[in-house]
């Protein structure tokens, strides 16, 4: 569970990431959880969008992909939302740390 110090300084990393995910009509799929599994493992904090076409609201996509993939929901704004997973096999001077 991430407090309110981490979420901040995740928040303000995720600005300069650009978006890897977007979900359409289709919603959330067995491959879309697969893509965003493999995002995280990659990259731990990753940002994703929502099309104005799928039937799923930001929050609902964010919420749902991070109890999928054990992650956490970081923020959502409009149609965007960023997940962070913390990844233990990343070599430690590749990974996010963060604020105590």
């Amino acid at each position: 569970m991430l407090n309110s110090r981490q979420r901040a300084q995740l928040r303000a990393m995720a600005n300069a990431l650009d978006t890897i995910l977007q979900i359409g009509k289709g919603g959330i799929t067995e491959n879309v959880v697969a893509q965003v599994s493999d995002a995280l493992a990659a990259r731990e904090l990753i940002k994703g969008r929502v099309l104005e076409s799928s039937m799923l609201s930001s929050q609902e996509a964010a919420d749902e992909l991070a109890r999928l993939c054990r992650a956490e929901s970081v923020q959502t704004i409009g149609s965007r939302f960023v997940l962070y997973k913390e990844n233990h096999e990343i070599p430690k001077e590749k990974r996010i740390r963060l604020v105590k």
